[in-house]
Parts: C-alpha cells; sequence; structure tokens
C-alpha cells in the first residue's frame, strides 16, 4: 500500500493508496465428528418411514451440503475425514474433492460405544501435521469439529505458538440440567478455537434439535477463513421477517454465542 503526501506550505494533497490484489488460497477441510453415543440423540424430525432422525444423520447431511456448496464456489478444495471417540482417528485420510468419496467417507462414520472423555490433542498434531504438507502446496488447512457431548468438555495439551491451521466448531448438545454442562463444555470449545487457530475460526451452538439450524450454521462456515470478520461482527444470516417501521425495539440477534436454554 503506498500513500502521497503534499509538500510546502500549500493544501495538503490528496493521499492515494492503492491495495495489491490478493488470491485466495484454496483450503483442506478435515471434517472431525462426535461419534459418542450423544450422536445417536433424536432431531426433532422424522426420516423417511418414521425412522428417528439422530445428530448424526443430521451432520453427515449437512456435510454433504457444505462440500457440495463449497465445491461450487471453488472445485479446487478438498476434504478429509476424522472421527471423535476418547481421540481423534481417520476415517479418510486422503483429501478429496470427489463428492462419491465425500458420501462413502460420510456412509462410514458410525458409533461403537460410550466414549467418556474426549481429548482433542491428537486431532490438533494430525492437523498441524496435514497443515505443512498443505501449507507446502500454498493452500491452507482447516479442521471442523462437529461436537455432540453436553456434559464431558474437551480437553487438550497444544502449545499455544503453534497456529498452523484454523478451527471452526458446531456444537450440539442438550438443554441445560442437572446431569449436563452445556456452557462448560462450550467454553472450553472456545478456548480451544482461541488457542489454536491461525485465522478467524467460528463457532455455532444449538441446543434446540433442529436439522434447519445446523444447516444454517454449516451454511456460514462456508466463509473463507482468510476473508472472515470476527465473529463478533457477523450479521449474517439475515433475518427474512419483516419489521416493522414503527417498531422501537432492538433487532435480536440470531446469532448470539450463548448456549441455548431452550
Amino acid at each position: 500500500m503506498e500513500g502521497v503526501e503534499g509538500q510546502g506550505s500549500g493544501p495538503p494533497a490528496v493521499s492515494r493508496y492503492t491495495l495489491q490484489p490478493t488470491r485466495l488460497a484454496s483450503e483442506d477441510i478435515l471434517f472431525c465428528v462426535d461419534v459418542d453415543n450423544e450422536s445417536l440423540v433424536e432431531m426433532k424430525v422424522a426420516a423417511a418411514g418414521g425412522r428417528p432422525y439422530t445428530r448424526l444423520d443430521s451432520i453427515k447431511q449437512a456435510i454433504v451440503l457444505f462440500v457440495n456448496a463449497k465445491l461450487t464456489i471453488n472445485p479446487d478444495h478438498r476434504f478429509a475425514f476424522a472421527t471423535l471417540g476418547k481421540s481423534a482417528s481417520w476415517v479418510r485420510k486422503e483429501f478429496t474433492s470427489d463428492i462419491d468419496s465425500v458420501v462413502s467417507a460420510c456412509r462410514g462414520i458410525a458409533v461403537d460405544s460410550p466414549c467418556g472423555h474426549a481429548d482433542l490433542t491428537q486431532l490438533f498434531r494430525v492437523a498441524a501435521h496435514e497443515a505443512k504438507k498443505t501449507r507446502a502446496q500454498n493452500r491452507i488447512l482447516r479442521v471442523v469439529l462437529l461436537y455432540c457431548r453436553s456434559s464431558i468438555p474437551p480437553q487438550h495439551q497444544w502449545p499455544a505458538t503453534q497456529k498452523l491451521f484454523t478451527l471452526d466448531v458446531v456444537y450440539l448438545h442438550d438443554k441445560p440440567g442437572p446431569d449436563n454442562c452445556p456452557q462448560k463444555v462450550y467454553d472450553a470449545l472456545v478456548e480451544a478455537l482461541e488457542h489454536v487457530s491461525e485465522y478467524e475460526g467460528y463457532i455455532f451452538e444449538s441446543g434446540q434439535g433442529l436439522t434447519r439450524v445446523l444447516f444454517r450454521h454449516m451454511c456460514t462456515l462456508l466463509s473463507h477463513p482468510q476473508q472472515r470478520c470476527v465473529q463478533d461482527d457477523l450479521d449474517i444470516p439475515k433475518s427474512l421477517t419483516k419489521k416493522s417501521a414503527t417498531s422501537d425495539s432492538a433487532p435480536t440477534d440470531e446469532n448470539a454465542v450463548v448456549v441455548s436454554s431452550q
């Protein structure tokens, strides 16, 4: 960026600035899906034939929606898959832009048994390793964590000096109650996101059990990390509800980042 300043005693010349154009790096996106038993909690919608529709079912559908939209924006983006039990493990290690491979990987994600605690250290270790390879190809790495445990805050041991990738989180949880602590879990996820993210990472939550809320959050995550504003300044998606011109009430922020009490 350059500027031109006036000289002498006359009126200052108008400053001129130019901003050099830059290209956004293509993304390698690693989805990490929680496979604890809480991923089998039913959503407030039934699948075809009346079959219960679980959090895991809706997560898989949301991922396919996300990948199709992301490839429409830029077909050079690539995707890989991991699951989170007690720690992270690979489902599909090779990053791919092939939608059939993405659908196949989603179908292969299943819940095995109760996982208990959740340690994100291995996920961060894997992501850092992949990020170094990604950078060598002039790309950037993003991890999208989809977490479903209402009473188990995730843990990690990771140096704050290593910020090699960006972390986004979508947190689906139960309503607050005596047997869970979604606010404590949410706070731990925020801490982890801020601890590791290279660019601005986003975190969204929902305790409503509504698939449309999950899809809305995933659509917001389509935003490229290198183009993002800070999450506190987000004002999307816009409400389609017409507001009365004579209304004195302040608009409701539908994207407030707090744990739902509903």
